[in-house]
């Protein structure tokens, strides 16, 4: 019986970042990002990992071209070191960066695989945050010339274009928690660190119209599902998407931010709000999780615990909340065009003696919500296309290389590549589109 067919075009494909695989990290004249520094620094990272190798994606494109190709994979979505190209962050192109790409792009094409490019998966260069980084206005001209560089580039053979990559969550955990680069702990840069990674956004997507008539822009907020732990709680969900992706997507859409009471507002100069509301042609959507909140006696939201299945991350398995998740972005801005630009959870993956991952509970979580997106359709939602995170193990961040989200297992003393169970059930739903 074949269950849970997709549309004849839906596009199936795996995602990763530059920083989290390419390795290389001073080769060919690349510079230091802020993750380069950040994880360099002792007590940054879980056993002071640093990307410096990573996956050594940069040495071993050949090989993971490859492994897209066995896996069968339509797209492959990956992010732009922007220090690779542009080392000083402006100015001069480092020519050897941008070959590295073009090498990419053009392998890809070679083997059938659509490129979907992110310009902007964190690692800003060292040399802008020298100069205020995100806090700097500046940022949205640095930005959009370095997005032009690559438009001018790659754009003969790239369709899809997203500007940001969680933008919510890396000025989150960026700038208003400090867990991430560059550690920053203050409401007031994170307000306006918002502010300025939207005007870039808004500043590109029009640059890439004026060069790219019939390619396609979009943006990549995170977006979890959040529940009322109890019906006194009904305004969690407002709460959460106002502070957390509505504060992407309401501006982008509608030239406003939502109205949240907080003491930190950005500086918001005339123009700005409709620099940041161009028009653009499809929303990625990063999903890992549901949460369930209740609210406490300081008015705050308090997560609970749910007798639900978690990852080793501890994040609840809840296909469901994908479905929930979509037809509330939809209520919120419209029926746009989405893709699930990212997908997946990590396991302590065990390497066994015969050569295999059997990672059963990676595929019940892929099984689950590959169904889901299906229902999703099925229940009106333009869904275009799903990713997995990720297609290889990599550097997760200040987990370093603890956490594992790849279909495909990185032995990271050898860079020796093995398709996971996980893998082979992806490449059947590619194969088949959809489970059979």
């Amino acid at each position: 019986m074949q269950h849970n067919q997709f549309p004849n075009n839906f596009i199936w494909g795996a995602a990763t970042a530059a920083y989290q695989i390419e390795g290389a990290a001073n080769e060919d004249g690349r510079k230091d990002s802020i993750w380069d520094y950040y994880s360099r620094t002792p007590g940054n990272i879980k056993n002071n990992a640093t990307g410096d190798i990573a996956a050594d994606h940069y040495h071993r494109l050949d090989t993971d071209i490859a492994l897209m190709k066995e896996l069968g994979l339509k797209a492959y979505r990956f992010s732009i070191s922007w220090p690779r190209v542009l080392p000083d962050g402006y100015g001069t192109v480092n020519q050897k960066g941008l070959d590295f790409y073009k090498r990419l792009v053009d392998k890809l094409c070679d083997n059938n695989i659509e490129p979907f490019i992110t310009l902007y998966h964190w690692d800003l260069p060292m040399a802008l945050q020298n100069a205020g980084g995100w806090l700097n206005r500046r940022i949205a001209d640095w930005f959009t010339e370095y997005a032009q560089v690559m438009y001018k580039a790659l754009g003969d053979r790239i369709t899809y274009w997203c500007t940001h990559n969680e933008p919510n969550v890396s000025s989150f955990l960026g700038y208003k928690v400090g867990k991430h680069a560059p550690g920053v702990k203050d409401d007031a840069t994170f307000a306006q660190v918002v502010h300025h990674i939207l005007l870039s956004h808004g500043d590109a997507v029009a640059a890439g119209r004026a060069l790219l008539p019939k390619a396609r822009f979009g943006i990549a907020p995170a977006i979890s599902q959040n529940y009322p732990a109890t019906e006194a709680d009904a305004r969690i969900e407002k709460m959460m998407w106002d502070f957390g992706p509505g504060q992407i997507l309401e501006p982008v859409f509608f030239g406003r931010y939502p109205d949240i009471h907080s003491p930190a507002k950005p500086i918001i100069l005339d123009g700005d709000m409709q620099r940041i509301s161009q028009k653009i042609d499809f929303v990625g959507i990063n999903h890992y999780f549901s949460m369930w909140f209740k609210i406490d006696k300081n008015g705050y939201p308090e997560l609970v615990t749910k007798d639900l299945p978690v990852t080793d991350r501890d994040w609840i398995v809840y296909p469901q909340g994908m479905i929930d998740m979509l037809q509330h972005v939809k209520k919120q801005i419209g029926n746009i065009p989405i893709y699930i630009t990212e997908n997946g959870a990590s396991y302590p993956d065990v390497l066994t003696p015969d050569g295999c991952v059997h990672d059963s509970e990676r595929t019940a979580y892929y099984k689950g919500y590959i169904k889901a997106a299906a229902d999703a359709i099925n229940q009106g939602i333009d869904l275009r296309g799903y990713f997995a995170w990720s297609l290889i193990d990599n550097f997760e961040w200040e987990m370093g290389y603890d956490s594992r989200f790849g279909i495909v297992h990185v032995d990271f003393e050898t860079q020796k590549r093995t398709i996971k169970d996980s893998g082979k059930f992806f490449a059947s739903v590619i194969r088949n589109n959809g489970i059979v």
